[in-house]
């Protein structure tokens, strides 16, 4: 049996733990909902500006939360390089810009896929607007998931569709900057039910190919089909130099973007032994959370999200690489599982709380803030 939790290999995880980023997305920090009901919470809140106080809060525990996704237009503010260096004063940048054509009357029948010229137009140039952001707060990547499709056999052309996504995407490839990137998001369904514009990995690919090298994938892992093995798409998205980012959360059933690790830390695992494996750690990766807090409290539920990635990365560096290798060439089916799974099962929390005091941090994140009194801060605070 390999020996997963070896002194080399600890420093080696280690090392490797503290360059890992994993980026925050503004709009967990607000009140959210389902379809049927928003929650609200005391506290949340009300401007870009104290989301971004919020989000330091998690880096503050964490150590490794220094980004913050944008999404636009529910972020939008009037001076962006000045949000920039709000963000900048608390030891924080702002991350991805995410695009929005999904909650406007006019994209009921699609946005860049629209029928309608005039509507595709509307969508570009908000996309266009992103990108302008982007050069003010200095992000690197747009993100783009567009909620495009059709309920109905014939209500639209499919491959029509498809030509009007493809002409959408690389005028906004054009407009972009020589150290910005595009990533693509794709999901299976909804809102849409019978065709969805950019439903999968594969749609998503193929069209990041035909504009270039600054396009990548980005792989939300609530967005496919029940039984997806997400750890393939990812060793082949890395392998062909082509995954750009993740959106992590944690489903059951759909697109329930619950906390990440949440429904099945085994398959988060699998996934950043895939991402290790590939070099994902060093290849520019963005590791961003997009989950829904809708009914616990929003930044507790962040710094265990932010941990849940930090413990299934930790467990993927402890897997004996060269155990695993050797069982594998000689076709030792049941010895190359029992590698992974030493590793899987290898309790991690020692480590990581080793790692954050030799950092200064207090080694249990989520008891450091309860005692900060920062929840009890923004309840008194952030009022109407």
């Amino acid at each position: 049996m390999s020996q997963p939790t070896a002194q080399g290999s600890r420093e080696a995880a280690k090392a490797a733990l503290r360059k890992q980023a994993i980026e925050t997305p503004s709009w967990a920090y607000g009140n959210s909902g389902t379809r049927f009901k928003v929650f609200a919470q005391p506290g949340v809140p009300r401007t870009p500006e104290e989301k971004l106080d919020d989000a330091a809060r998690v880096h503050a525990h964490t150590g490794v939360a220094p980004t913050v996704a944008l999404h636009i237009p529910w972020d939008r503010v009037d001076d962006y390089a000045a949000l920039a260096a709000h963000a900048r004063e608390r030891g924080l940048r702002l991350g991805a810009v995410n695009a929005n054509v999904f909650q406007e009357d006019d994209y009921r029948l699609g946005s860049v896929c629209h029928p309608d010229p005039r509507v595709r137009r509307k969508a570009l140039d908000h996309l266009l607007e992103c990108v302008d952001i982007m050069d003010a707060t200095g992000s690197r990547d747009l993100k783009l998931w567009f909620s495009d499709g059709t309920n109905y056999p014939g209500q639209d052309d499919i491959r029509d569709r498809q030509d009007r996504l493809a002409q959408a995407l690389s005028a906004v490839y054009d407009r972009l900057g020589d150290d910005q990137r595009l990533l693509l998001e794709y999901k299976l369904f909804e809102p849409a039910f019978y065709t969805t514009d950019v439903p999968d990995w594969g749609t998503a690919y193929a069209h990041c190919l035909r504009l270039g090298e600054k396009a990548t994938v980005c792989v939300d892992t609530g967005h496919h089909a029940p039984g997806t093995n997400i750890e393939f798409i990812v060793a082949f998205l890395l392998r062909e130099g082509r995954l750009g980012a993740f959106d992590f959360n944690s489903r059951f059933y759909a697109d329930d973007d619950l906390m990440v690790g949440a429904a099945d830390p085994f398959q988060l695992f699998r996934i950043m032994y895939e991402v290790v494996r590939g070099g994902g750690l060093s290849q520019g990766v963005a590791f961003m959370l997009d989950q829904c807090h809708n009914i616990e409290p929003k930044i507790p539920a962040i710094i265990r999200s932010v941990l849940n990635v930090q413990e299934a990365t930790a467990k993927a560096l402890l897997v004996d690489r060269a155990a695993l290798g050797a069982a594998q060439r000689e076709g030792d089916v049941l010895g190359a599982n029992a590698v992974l799974m030493d590793a899987f099962s290898t309790d991690v929390r020692p480590l990581l709380a080793e790692l954050r005091e030799e950092l200064g941090l207090d080694p249990d994140p989520v008891a450091a803030y309860a005692r900060s009194g920062w929840a009890e801060k923004i309840v008194t605070e952030r009022v109407g």
